[in-house]
């Protein structure tokens, strides 16, 4: 793997040639999966994918999963028929893509995806879950010309400098994965980005399903109300922590009723609702060096999101479950990201932070960086050497119960998962 991070001078370049190439070599195993949902969007991508397999899977359905990035093992990136790819096959499958395209420029997540094309194509499975990367367009995903369904999630700023700077741009590159004639299940947007989709779907004549018109839902406190123009449907609420959450189930829900040829009934919906598990989303971390650290009365939460729209879902859920205890963030972001745009959103319900550097990551931003930040937006910060120092300096604050968020990077969450959970 670390010699695959090397053959290309970017990490990140969006073309679909690199990729054809190195598939064509391979006999070109893209043609060869069962049927293929395509997810794509910037928000809840991964969510979604996880509550689609809890249902498949409650339903007896073997599926094959791609998402990305992974927070502990690259393993996590492909799932292959219910479970994780074990070391020995990765290995072999990365090795043997690593011959096949024979030093040639090609990007990590081009040639780590072609590794999952080829598993999924040799391995028995009765559907494919395909995440896209950062775009749509030219992701290297959108080899697939023939998906059974594909999905956009909500669509919000991020990734500019690859994917343009307005949301009419943004959405014109995540809508380039839909298909001619191929349903798209498309969750609530922004007016500029729902234009952009219809159009799309509409030249395509691919049927588009889409939150708020085609189906609603009605949170309720132990329950939420999925409704249709063919009736209403009450489910318990997800295990995933977030009234955000019952969107990115509700879309799940909408694409599992659009499958043709694959019964999902309720009773798997219900099943899969409970048990659906996405780490690192408004995940509250109960074991571990870090807990042991606090006092009886405060709780850990971890949460990977990084832009405006995932600092939302976060203020969300701290107004409605939050509001008896002070809220304490320990922050670290990639300097890729934009830290002032994630923390204006929840200055006003953070008491105070501790910013981290990302450790192993050459773009981090500095703690230093990081609390910088913060302070532009109004919130009192300081700098910390780790994620240790930060939760013992929190802890020091308050006498009563409190809670601390682990927040602002996906590659934060992974090495707090790695290290201490």
């Amino acid at each position: 793997m670390e010699r695959l991070t090397k053959l290309h001078p970017k990490l990140i370049d969006l073309s679909l040639g690199r990729v054809e190439r190195l598939l064509d070599r391979l006999g070109n195993p893209h043609q060869k999966l069962p049927p293929v949902i395509h997810v794509a969007g910037t928000n809840g991508k991964g969510s979604v994918l996880a509550f689609l397999r809890a249902f498949l899977e409650a339903a007896n359905y073997r599926v094959h999963v791609h998402t990305s990035p992974h927070l502990v093992r690259f393993n996590e990136r492909i799932r292959l028929a219910g479970s994780l790819i074990d070391e020995e096959a990765l290995g072999a499958l990365l090795a043997e893509c690593e011959a096949a395209n024979d030093g040639k420029p090609i990007t990590y997540f081009e040639i780590t995806t072609v590794a999952a094309l080829l598993a999924f194509a040799r391995t028995p499975a009765d559907i494919v879950l395909l995440e896209t990367g950062l775009g749509g367009r030219l992701d290297a995903t959108n080899v697939v010309d023939d998906p059974v369904l594909t999905a956009i999630t909500p669509i919000s700023l991020d990734h500019q400098h690859f994917l343009g700077d307005t949301l009419a741009e943004i959405a014109g590159e995540k809508a380039g994965i839909l298909k001619p004639n191929v349903p798209v299940i498309c969750a609530d947007q922004e007016d500029e980005a729902r234009d952009v989709i219809a159009a799309k779907a509409e030249s395509l004549d691919a049927n588009l399903i889409s939150e708020g018109q085609d189906w609603h839902i009605q949170a309720e406190p132990d329950e939420f109300i999925f409704e249709t123009k063919d009736g209403n449907q009450k489910f318990p609420r997800p295990a995933l922590a977030g009234d955000h959450q019952l969107n990115n189930a509700a879309q799940a829900i909408a694409c599992a009723r659009h499958l043709e040829d694959f019964t999902v009934p309720d009773n798997a919906i219900r099943t899969g609702l409970r048990n659906v598990e996405w780490p690192a989303r408004l995940q509250r971390l109960r074991t571990g060096p870090l807990v042991e650290m606090l006092p009886g009365n405060w709780e850990l939460w971890l949460d990977g999101g990084h832009n405006k729209a995932a600092a939302e879902a976060i203020v969300a859920e701290a107004k409605a479950s939050w509001a008896d205890a002070p809220l304490y963030l320990v922050f670290g972001m990639l300097n890729s990201k934009q830290p002032g745009e994630f923390l204006s959103v929840l200055a006003p319900s953070v008491s105070e932070i501790r910013t981290v550097a990302i450790p192993g990551e050459a773009a981090t931003l500095s703690a230093v960086e990081a609390t910088g930040a913060a302070k532009t937006v109004g919130i009192e910060s300081s700098p910390t050497n780790n994620v240790e120092e930060a939760v013992q300096a929190l802890v020091e604050l308050s006498p009563g119960s409190a809670r601390i968020l682990i927040c602002g990077s996906l590659y934060l969450a992974g090495t707090v998962l790695a290290d201490h959970a």
